[in-house]
């Protein structure tokens, strides 16, 4: 066996789910269990096991299997790069507690912020909080240890506005590292309202002509934009597997030089990790710099392949690590929004995401934006809905001609390999010069 590693996690959560005022669920998980991998050669074996008391098992089981696939299915020999130790000195912070808080309260406050987006003209809400601690434990064969404890805490609010048979719907959510705080940093009521005048706006609002437009993209698109185009395109196992348009191109132009993409899971955004799940110490990895690839997202064993540095191998809960992404953002420049409506004139501005597809490595994507507006002489106009913005990821990158300076990070959960992870992405506001804009049915 050339190397072995292990992972225990112990969680507990709660959430709270109300439908229209009424209580839909309570729900609290408790959770404890660890997995483990082995090397052999060119073959992993990989058990989990909700057992911590079993380590010693799930070693020799995991060694049996890496040994029977490489004697049944031998593989060229894996080389796992070296990882940086991880620092444990700048953990987020508890202010207060969540286990401070009865379920009782908890309630109580998610029903007054659910009924505060019941403004005139909604016709249903409904509202989620979400706590969880998480304990995780990592240790290797080559001698590195890494514990940390992390608070992720949160709430989102949707409302539903409905004339006829045109049904809108507004949505606000917070997320974050943090504790009960997360309250006093982010006013849930008023998030409530907006949720719900979004949705009643959205009502009367026009779906635009499509076509190809000069186009603003809030700071939540423009990140979901760099984390599903950009983000999975440069993760090295797409690249590995030639599913990303990016791959052979490290050190060539692939962007405007107003662009700059870091991938940084050392910041306290609610991506964050203090080391990743192969002991890799969190540090930030400048993907584009001034419009230049730079780097891709790398496990050990793809930074090994490839050459890099390992510091995304990510798992959820007991599942075997790949190549995630953590905080992925674009980096602010200098240019104010007004100068942005002045440069376009006349175009389209578009805010929010409600998803969208996306093919790495074809390098093409569709997403649909919550809502936008008509930009008339440099000023918002009609209110538009139903809209969307595709293209290809090299053209848009390229189109970029304004980065703004007023940096947002938007917080959510990623999938890949059917696995869900933390993440978050932003942007500032990003002039692109000509972008498809289209209906979205």
């Amino acid at each position: 066996m050339d190397f072995y590693d292990t992972r225990t996690i112990r969680s507990y959560s709660t959430s709270i789910l109300l439908d229209n005022g009424e209580i839909r669920e309570i729900s609290n998980n408790f959770s404890s269990g660890a997995a483990v991998r082995a090397l052999d050669g060119g073959s992993w074996g990989f058990v989990s096991l909700d057992d911590t008391d079993a380590l010693d098992d799930a070693l020799i089981s995991a060694r049996k299997l890496a040994g029977a696939a490489r004697s049944r299915f031998p593989r060229e020999k894996i080389t796992l790069a070296p990882v940086e130790k991880p620092n444990l000195m700048d953990l987020p912070e508890v202010r207060e507690s969540p286990d401070d808080i009865s379920i009782e309260d908890k309630v109580k406050l998610l029903i007054e912020i659910e009924k505060s987006a019941r403004v005139d003209g909604i016709s249903s809400t409904n509202a989620v909080y979400s706590e969880s601690h998480v304990t995780v434990g990592y240790s290797s064969s080559e001698g590195l240890d890494c514990e940390y404890t992390l608070n992720r805490i949160g709430f989102a609010i949707s409302a539903i506005a409905q004339s006829g048979g045109n049904y809108q719907i507004g949505r606000e959510s917070r997320f974050g590292i943090m504790g009960f705080e997360i309250f006093k940093k982010h006013d849930a009521f008023e998030l409530a309202r907006k949720a719900g005048n979004t949705a009643v706006e959205l009502l009367s609002a026009k779906t635009p002509k499509a076509g190809s437009y000069p186009v603003i993209l809030d700071q939540e698109l423009a990140g979901v934009f760099i984390h599903e185009a950009v983000g999975h395109a440069v993760e090295a196992d797409h690249v590995i597997e030639g599913n990303s348009i990016l791959a052979g191109k490290i050190g060539e132009q692939i962007a405007a030089p107003c662009i700059t993409v870091y991938d940084d899971p050392s910041i306290h955004e609610f991506g964050y990790y203090p080391c990743d799940d192969e002991g890799a110490g969190s540090k930030r990895t400048t993907l584009i710099q001034e419009g230049i690839l730079k780097s891709f997202l790398h496990s050990r064993e793809s930074a090994g392949k490839l050459g890099g540095t390992s510091r995304n191998a990510r798992a959820q809960g007991y599942s075997r690590p790949v190549i995630r992404m953590s905080n992925t953002f674009i980096s602010p420049d200098g240019t104010k929004f007004e100068e942005m409506l002045e440069e376009i004139k006349d175009g389209i501005y578009l805010i929010g995401s409600r998803g969208g597809q996306v093919n790495p490595g074809e390098g093409v994507f569709q997403f649909n934006a919550e809502r936008g507006f008509i930009v008339k002489n440099g000023e918002l106009s009609t209110p538009l809905r139903d809209v969307s913005l595709s293209g290809n990821t090299l053209e848009i990158l390229n189109n970029v001609v304004m980065v703004g300076n007023d940096l947002r990070m938007n917080s959510g959960r990623c999938g890949k390999a059917g696995q869900l992870v933390p993440v978050s992405d932003g942007a500032p506001h990003v002039v692109v010069k000509s972008a498809v804009v289209g209906g979205s049915g």
